[in-house]
């Protein structure tokens, strides 16, 4: 981790003793795992009588839910934290939590004086600060002026954030956690080191937020979705069943949500059964987390898969599916990537065709496999190779997008001139442009008018066909 300053050196940031304050405001960084989080945070301090605030300097309380994915996110989420430090009001308080807490909850605390709390996944820093909780097993270390609580390696938080109740949904779509960690050991990521190993929900608890959410469309997240349940009784499940888990899931929460969709699925878990489960909903999207397509790289990521066998899977799907949209990231310049792997991966990407992707330059990471292999590529061929494979994806996506223009899809309205239909997630692909006298919330046919790189141009027609139909996969 890149050393961390102070913006000021030598700056003393005055402090006032901690009490329960009355309203809060988060900022989150990340991922869709770290949007859940905060949710769960934010329904926590409702509960405790605290209440949001439009505004960092509006708020007594300012949480930082900051990510610790690859430096570039660790050096957002520093930035993020000296940011609302100086929106934040005389008397204020500022705390920090999520990954980069738990990750390097001490450094933190040493470099940013302007912190008041550290605080790791579920540690309760509104309550008897500085002191630890009766009843839980923590570790409070008088680093510099501010409390850095985190809890034994292994254990169960002290507030579970996968468990706790969340405040209702601002949006006609929300995303839901299925599980936290990962038990996978790829050669590039630090998340289980810090995340932990995979912990699954019950499927009652699932089912009963979605419920509670009352939303038209769920987006289930997790760190390594296919292997829902892996954890609890289908641990030693055999390879035939190996995604029996999120089957069931996804079979059980389509009943309860007009549209359900999926992100992070491992490849080598994209069984036929899975396919065919959600192809089955509705709502034909799937994000596959395919990282690289030369199978000599991805074993040396410590990851299953080439480009043959990826090819197989989009093919079956697209058998079952012919409309499909596919989705998936790249990791550009991991150690030993030579320019053949380079061409494997460029030849991949037209061939598959995907709808969207999003391409990373290797971060080594500490305590990672990667971080100590040899043959590192430089940065500037790395940030070359990527901007190869982004410039071809962008051309594919265009095609893609043009394709549609002049077919009718059922769209949901997300906000005022904004809506998606399956083919699109939320926040991370592109967008239906509307008429803004469109509801949130509504489930409305259009006529895709236009398109300008990943985004449509439509307007409403009257149909008397079902929306999946018109979505262009029948149900």
């Amino acid at each position: 981790m890149t050393p961390l300053r102070h913006r000021d050196e030598g700056k003393h940031v005055g402090r006032y003793p901690f009490t329960v304050t009355r309203s809060f405001f988060i900022s989150t960084l990340g991922c869709a795992k770290n949007d859940v989080d905060s949710d769960k945070l934010a329904g926590r301090l409702r509960s405790q009588g605290y209440e949001e605030a439009p505004h960092p300097g509006d708020a007594d309380l300012v949480v930082v839910n900051t990510c610790a994915f690859i430096e570039p996110a660790r050096a957002e989420s520093i930035e993020t934290i000296l940011q609302m430090s100086e929106f934040r009001r005389p008397g204020a308080r500022l705390a920090v939590t999520g990954c980069l807490a738990e990750r390097h909850g001490e450094e933190l605390a040493e470099a940013l004086g302007e912190v008041d709390v550290v605080a790791g996944f579920g540690m309760d820093f509104t309550a008897a600060f500085p002191h630890e909780d009766a009843g839980r097993r923590a570790t409070e270390a008088a680093v510099g002026s501010a409390p850095v609580l985190l809890r034994a390696r292994g254990d169960i938080p002290a507030f579970d954030l996968l468990e706790l109740a969340r405040p209702p949904a601002t949006t006609p779509w929300a995303y839901v956690k299925a599980a936290e960690g990962c038990d996978r050991r790829c050669g590039f990521c630090a998340i289980p080191s810090f995340r932990g190993p995979q912990r699954s929900r019950s499927i009652e608890s699932i089912l009963a937020e979605i419920e509670a959410l009352d939303v038209s469309e769920v987006v289930l997240v997790a760190q390594d979705l296919a292997s829902y349940g892996r954890d609890q009784s289908r641990r030693n499940a055999p390879q035939d069943a190996e995604a029996a888990g999120i089957i069931e899931l996804v079979e059980a929460a389509a009943q309860r949500v007009a549209r359900l969709r999926l992100l992070y699925l491992y490849p080598s878990s994209l069984t036929d059964r899975l396919i065919d489960t959600v192809c089955a909903t509705g709502v034909p999207y799937f994000d596959l987390s395919l990282q690289h397509a030369s199978g000599r790289l991805l074993r040396r990521m410590r990851r299953w898969g080439s480009a043959e066998r990826f090819l197989e899977r989009i093919g079956r799907i697209r058998a079952v599916a012919p409309g499909a949209a596919l989705r998936s990231s790249f990791i550009l310049g991991y150690p030993g990537e030579t320019e053949e792997d380079h061409d494997e991966l460029l030849s991949f990407i037209e061939e598959a065709e995907l709808d969207w992707a999003g391409f990373f330059s290797f971060s080594a990471e500490s305590g990672t496999y990667a971080a100590g292999l040899a043959d590192p590529v430089p940065g500037e061929l790395a940030t070359e190779r990527l901007r190869e494979c982004a410039e071809l994806q962008d051309s594919i996506t265009a095609a893609h997008r043009r394709e549609l223009v002049g077919t009718t899809v059922s769209v949901l309205v997300d906000a005022p001139g904004v809506g998606r239909s399956y083919r699109e997630a939320p926040e991370i692909d592109g967008i239906v442009r509307l008429p803004p006298r469109l509801g949130a919330g509504s489930v409305v046919a259009v006529e895709v008018t236009g398109a300008a790189g990943p985004d449509l141009e439509a307007v409403p027609v009257k149909t008397d066909r079902s929306a999946a139909t018109i979505a262009g996969y029948e149900r």
